[in-house]
């Protein structure tokens, strides 16, 4: 669910920008969410976000980054390790994206298996601070941190900063869009491939959110009393509404970017 609005444009983030992770400064494990984000409301009630994001902080603490600014927390960044060449799972990076690569995590960690790639999860910006390039060096930071554990490669299930302007487009469009330089279209894919990643693949069933109409109307302040799309502010696809059988489904899809990292001579 690696996620941001900040466009990682020229700025540098501020001199007193403090990146470390939090095996570091476990302290910091209650101020992981002191800063208003981005995020819509419906996607705080993901139910493997629900589950497992304590648990990355108690057990995977040395791939959550946290930046600082003096003592204000200004971005935040999740990420784990995982098997991506475990049998069965053949290199290839999942359609389920960001909800498979949690389940794989888990359940690699839980059997012993080796970790052989580290996955991003989630990189925020703090209102306010976005854009100025803060995206970017936590990006950064995140490669940084999987290189310096002896990791070739880190991926990345990215959700799109402009898609939501655009419910309706195909994923697999528009996550291939480019501009006149080559570059992508949209803006937090353009960070990740100019930070030298490359996209590989979309993921069309990244993440699904399920609610009743009374949370799904309470979430958003929309009615939910017609069948079919319901076009959502921050919902990068309409959420399918079923107004007669009492519920709605949002399925939300990411694009996979690759990084290699270069662990140097003699790793």
């Amino acid at each position: 669910m690696d996620d941001t609005t900040d466009t990682g444009g020229a700025g540098t983030g501020g001199p007193g920008i403090r990146i470390t992770t939090l095996a570091e400064r476990p302290e910091l494990a209650s101020r992981l969410w002191d800063m208003k984000d981005s995020w819509p409301e419906f996607a705080q009630h993901d139910s493997l976000a629900w589950l497992l994001y304590p648990r990355m902080v108690a057990e995977f603490p040395e791939y959550v980054l946290i930046a600082t600014d003096g003592d204000t927390v200004v971005g935040r960044g999740f990420s784990v390790p995982f098997a991506q060449h475990a049998p069965g799972r053949d290199g290839g990076l999942p359609a389920q994206g960001w909800d498979r690569i949690l389940m794989w995590a888990f359940s690699d960690l839980r059997r012993g298996v080796a970790a052989d790639t580290v996955s991003a999860i989630e990189i925020s910006i703090a209102t306010g601070r976005q854009g100025e390039g803060l995206s970017g060096r936590m990006l950064a930071a995140m490669r940084e941190n999987a290189r310096a554990r002896g990791f070739a490669e880190v991926v990345a299930p990215v959700r799109p900063s402009g898609k939501p302007a655009e419910p309706d487009a195909s994923i697999h469009e528009y996550a291939y869009r480019t501009r006149e330089d080559g570059l992508p279209h949209d803006p937090w894919l353009r960070v990740h491939v100019r930070a030298g990643g490359v996209i590989d693949s979309v993921a069309p069933l990244s993440m699904t959110i399920t609610g009743s109409l009374a949370q799904w109307r309470e979430w958003t302040g929309l009615p939910f009393d017609t069948a079919g799309p319901v076009r959502v502010p921050g919902a990068l696809s309409p959420v399918h509404c079923e107004p007669e059988q009492g519920f709605a489904v949002y399925v939300e899809p990411n694009v996979w970017v690759r990084h290699a990292v270069d662990r140097g001579p003699g790793a």
